[in-house]
């Protein structure tokens, strides 16, 4: 008789909070990518963990905010697919928020969040990330202290998912959700995306965190060619040829940079993640075209498979 075990797990938050960084610690492997601008996440992102017999399956949400195009209202409805038949949750806060601490003062996406949580009667965990920041630790009793007032969370974790302080605790907190199940992934999976959604997320972190201000976020990269070959030595190599679209004609010359030295550096900085993430040579080629206001046109977010029905 089989002891398998397997527990979805939801994790929730507003932007910037550390959610992606805090999958990527959990899964053991970069799945999602991370940067400090708003709205990095656009899709549900499943991360795989298998741990002998009991298999977690990780939901990482797009960051919890008020949209302003279709785009935005399909990443909010994101989130509340991942909410959906999960066996927990994760609340994810920041231990050094932008506002003073007290029950009256959370901000309303997190609000909003644990509304739609006790609609949906699904245990969570409070999460404190980024411990780390923390120069003084009875902060962290005043945010225990305020969320607590607002949710009866199953249990509260303070940890780091950068330096990875806590994470063990949670890994064990989570075992206690998980329910006799066949294990839906292969125990070598870490994520359910496909090469070329893995492959277009790394060379978007790469524009994020070059780029300033408005530029980033009207920014998709899908990817043309996807194959593998054998260099003269006989290893092999990953070939990959991606376009990369932005909305105007200024963001285009911003991206591609003078003597399309930023383009380059964006493409050596993904070649690096591509060859760590398969563990063979890679090679990137990139273009960069304009498909002005992208965002509010729901076919072209279809085609960037950014639509979430």
């Amino acid at each position: 008789m089989s002891n398998q075990k397997s527990a979805f797990i939801a994790i929730l938050g507003r932007a910037n909070v550390g959610k992606s960084t805090l999958v990527n610690k959990l899964v053991g492997q970069k799945i999602a990518i991370t940067s400090n601008k708003p709205q990095t996440t656009r899709t549900k992102i499943l991360g795989v963990l298998t741990d002998n017999e009991t298999q977690f399956v990780f939901i990482d949400t797009p960051g919890f905010h008020k949209p302003h195009n279709i785009l935005g209202d399909s990443m909010i409805k994101a989130v509340y697919d991942g909410m959906s038949n999960v066996d927990a949750a994760i609340l994810t806060v920041d231990a050094v928020p932008h506002f003073t601490v007290n029950k009256d003062n959370i901000p309303k996406a997190e609000l909003s969040l644990i509304d739609k949580l006790k609609e949906k009667k699904i245990p969570v965990i409070l999460v404190i990330n980024k411990i780390d920041l923390l120069k003084e630790k009875d902060a962290l009793l005043e945010l225990i202290s305020a969320y607590s007032e607002l949710y009866d969370f199953r249990a509260v974790i303070p940890l780091s998912a950068k330096t990875g302080d806590g994470i063990a605790i949670l890994k064990n907190e989570l075992k206690n959700y998980a329910k006799e199940s066949v294990h839906y992934f292969s125990s070598k999976d870490s994520s359910d995306q496909a090469d070329e959604t893995i492959i277009s997320e790394f060379i978007r972190e790469k524009i994020l965190r070059r780029l300033d201000r408005e530029v980033p976020h009207g920014v998709a990269v899908r990817i043309e060619k996807l194959y593998e070959t054998d260099t003269k030595e006989g290893e092999p190599i990953i070939h990959v040829e991606a376009v990369i679209y932005c909305e105007k004609d200024s963001h285009k010359g911003i991206i591609i940079g003078k003597g399309g030295n930023t383009l380059k550096s964006i493409g050596i900085d993904a070649r690096k993640d591509i060859e760590r993430f398969y563990g063979i040579k890679a090679s990137v080629k990139l273009w960069v075209k304009v498909k002005e206001d992208w965002r509010n046109k729901q076919n072209i977010i279809q085609s960037f498979g950014l639509l979430n029905k």
